[in-house]
């Protein structure tokens, strides 16, 4: 008597099928990027006309299901990782990275414990060391890959307020830039600072944090009694791409006895680059480091990663020991990453960057990374040579700011029109750009760090903007 199928299983064949389907719906998306618009944006009564439906109770054929994704679902995606998709940050991805995503998700690796994942361990400890050492930190340092740079920088600042402060936050006071990124105050706060022990400090001309604005406001917090403990610099910030004067910042603090954490999810991955390493000068010298492969290394999303100065910081401030796991003790230098973190669930985030890295090698990285840069600074000279636009901020880590300025109007409406053009640019399907604020001004800023742009994409998208501010608003 054979043995019923067990529910909630396919058939080997029918398996087969349906992951065919599903690399090809992979491949025909890399192959056909170029040619096809950068995304589409539904209302939500759209959406919950074509979706919103009971549970099923029972089951169909998992090619109806992938067909109604492709038909129902994937329409409506701003493809973050298409040539033309300058907005934000870019995730630009990769096959090879994708294809470990599918490995790590197929035969579901638990990726906390040495005992459940000695090998996928193993790539973690090198790929984090592979990190570690192009950053400049010692020997002894060390990490883990966490969801991206939020969880990197709260995980790191946890160490911090725990070696420092040994948790006790009254008091206390960290110092970051006006620049700095909404994921660290947002941490500071999960991690029981008030908006009152926060300091955002004035940026220099250049954008970055104004060393003579922290010396002033740490003397008047310790002459008020209060305990200044860190300082959170900029390794590219994520408006304009600046990076803070961080050997300057690694003498003041180290005279100081401040914990100094750079916030490199941005910009930190360049550094395996000739011009990113020589713009990150000082990076070495940080106690703490968030970086995110999942921007300029191209690891599809999530990917981050966090890293000290002494990988045993993160061990002597998250590691627990419940009864329940006292069979994953470790005695001979085996690594439990759910004792250097947040999370005891945890995914095999390291595979994609390690296939990555094995598949391409450095030098076609670090070339990736120098194109992004050089493609900024293109957009950058053709900005300066078009009648009626401005360059704001100039291209820095793949990063150009600039705006369409009408003298005529006031500037409040040229602020309106200015972030009007982002919408337009969008409903036109070609390309994406997103606004910021720099100052008291609306800007449009091109981020550029997909390798697969091409020059003349970045071209034609800035002849698009210029035809469509010249259409809306000829005067």
């Amino acid at each position: 008597m054979s043995e019923p199928v067990p529910p909630l299983v396919l058939p080997t064949g029918e398996m087969r099928a349906i992951g065919y389907r599903v690399v090809d719906l992979i491949v025909d998306h890399f192959a056909s990027q170029h040619d096809q618009p950068v995304g589409r944006v539904a209302d939500r009564e759209t959406l919950d006309a074509l979706l919103r439906e009971p549970m099923p109770e029972a089951g169909r054929p998992a090619e109806e299901v992938l067909d109604r994704v492709r038909r129902e679902v994937l329409p409506f995606v701003l493809h973050v990782d298409h040539p033309r998709f300058f907005g934000f940050v870019p995730g630009p991805g990769n096959f090879v990275g994708a294809m470990a995503d599918a490995i790590t998700a197929g035969l579901n690796v638990f990726q906390g414990t040495w005992l459940a994942s000695s090998g996928p361990s193993e790539v973690e400890l090198v790929t984090t060391d592979w990190l570690r050492e192009a950053c400049g930190l010692p020997a002894g340092a060390g990490g883990l890959f966490v969801s991206g740079g939020s969880v990197a920088n709260i995980t790191a600042l946890g160490v911090a307020r725990h070696l420092r402060l040994a948790d006790e936050t009254v008091g206390a006071v960290v110092y970051l830039s006006e620049q700095t990124h909404s994921s660290v105050e947002r941490g500071l706060a999960v991690l029981g600072f008030a908006p009152a022990q926060i300091r955002r400090l004035p940026c220099d001309d250049r954008f970055r944090l104004d060393l003579g604005a922290l010396r002033a406001a740490v003397a008047a917090d310790r002459a008020s009694g209060l305990v200044p403990f860190c300082v959170v610099a900029n390794a590219g910030t994520t408006n304009t791409g600046a990076i803070d004067p961080l050997p300057e910042l690694a003498d003041y603090c180290e005279a100081e006895g401040l914990w100094l954490h750079a916030d490199g999810a941005f910009g930190a991955a360049t550094v395996l680059s000739p011009r990113g390493r020589a713009l990150l000068e000082g990076l070495d010298r940080v106690h703490s480091l968030s970086i995110d492969p999942h921007k300029w290394l191209f690891q599809p999303f999530e990917c981050g990663c966090v890293l000290v100065r002494d990988a045993h910081w993160l061990t002597e401030t998250f590691a627990v020991h419940p009864e329940y796991l006292q069979d994953t003790r470790t005695e001979h230098g085996e690594v439990n990453f759910a004792e250097r973190g947040i999370q005891l669930t945890r995914r095999f985030r390291a595979l994609k960057l390690w296939m990555s890295l094995q598949v391409f090698g450095r030098a076609a990285f670090a070339e990736a990374i120098e194109r992004g840069f050089a493609l900024a600074e293109r957009a950058e000279a053709l900005l300066s040579a078009m009648p009626g636009w401005e360059v704001v901020s100039p291209a820095q880590l793949g990063t150009v700011c600039f705006r369409r300025a009408w003298p005529a109007v006031a500037e409040e409406e040229n602020d309106r029109r200015n972030a009007a053009l982002v919408e337009l640019l969008l409903e036109s399907g070609f390309a994406f750009t997103s606004s910021t604020r720099i100052g008291d001004r609306t800007v449009l800023r091109l981020c550029t760090i997909n390798p697969r742009t091409r020059e003349a994409e970045i071209e034609e998208t800035l002849v698009r903007l210029d035809a469509l501010a010249t259409e809306q608003w000829s005067a």
